[in-house]
């Protein structure tokens, strides 16, 4: 059975092909653009059938026999505000990607994202009516628009699944720059000065460092699109959090216990670009997931960063 994945060189498209490889499947198409040197690394070792560049791919697609589609591939940068990027990577692409799929009888699975929440006025419930959700960035928006369009198509896949990632961490982000996780760049920040710098917050409800997030290891996310990859029914838009949020103190502890350093933590104000597009809490309402039969345990938070700091960031390391 043939796996294509958009993305497949990047973070989470790159853990996805390491634990597909687990599981005994390297019959897998990997699109991407792979001129990017700093992601090269990710793919070292991983088992594949054909690498393809994603702006050759869409005019090549019918040359390949492919029985299931992990979407992956976005523009992610939530501080880029130019909407003609978005709209040609996060949304025609994956609509060309849909009809393709929808035409060929293909099963589809894309990723969305919590961004698409906003502030959650509307909460985290990946079951009420996504058309009313206000993103706070472009790239939040492109994602809610996708949802949108595919939720309103007459015709779909034979078996499709939006999944709204939360806060991702976790091996394979080292090419990220900014917009790595907290985690890797408290962990860079803590080996050069001992120190970490966290966000003030801007908020009267939050404390300093108060802010919460959903965060999700990439290892329980994979399980999660492996859940779905076997499953294929219950179409739908689905959250992909843990549904447990924790403060970004909680986190900088868990990074600090895991390096075996004393905690100490310098709060800043948060960058004024993205300062009133900052998100101060989200929460994955994770029951929808649950009915459908996911059942596999999560890791902590505090788990989740030791594993992810003692296999690879100490020993730089790709998943």
């Amino acid at each position: 059975m043939a796996i294509l994945i958009t993305g497949a060189a990047g973070f989470i498209g790159s853990c996805l092909v390491s634990f597909l490889n687990e599981k005994g499947l390297t019959d897998l198409i990997l699109v991407d653009d792979f001129n990017i040197p700093a992601k090269t690394r990710n793919l070292d070792g991983k088992k594949f059938t054909a690498k393809i560049d994603r702006t050759i791919f869409l005019n090549d697609i019918k040359r390949h026999k492919i029985d299931f589609v992990f979407h992956i591939g976005a523009r992610t940068d939530t501080t880029e505000f130019d909407v003609r990027i978005f709209d040609e990577l996060n949304i025609h692409y994956s609509q060309i990607l849909w009809n393709y799929c929808t035409n060929n009888d293909i099963p589809f699975l894309y990723a969305s994202s919590a961004a698409t929440y906003g502030n959650g006025e509307y909460g985290f419930d990946d079951q009420m009516d996504t058309s009313p959700l206000l993103p706070l960035n472009p790239y939040g928006q492109s994602k809610q628009d996708f949802d949108v369009w595919a939720l309103a198509q007459k015709n779909k896949p034979p078996f499709w699944v939006g999944l709204k990632f939360f806060n991702v961490f976790g091996p394979n982000e080292y090419h990220k720059g900014r917009m790595a996780s907290v985690v890797l760049h408290a962990f860079n920040q803590i080996a050069q000065n001992n120190r970490l710098n966290l966000f003030k917050s801007h908020h009267p409800d939050y404390t300093d460092g108060g802010q919460i997030r959903d965060f999700i290891y990439v290892k329980d996310l994979v399980e999660i699109m492996w859940f779905w990859y076997k499953k294929q029914s219950q179409s739908g838009i689905y959250n992909a959090g843990t549904g447990v949020a924790r403060t970004f103190n909680d986190l900088a502890s868990a990074i600090f216990k895991a390096l075996n350093k004393e905690r100490i933590i310098n709060y800043i104000p948060t960058p004024e670009d993205i300062r009133d597009k900052y998100q101060y809490f989200t929460e994955a309402k994770m029951q929808k997931t649950r009915d459908a039969g996911y059942d596999h345990a999560f890791y902590s938070l505090e788990n989740a960063v030791e594993d992810y700091v003692k296999r690879y960031l100490e020993k730089n390391k790709t998943y």
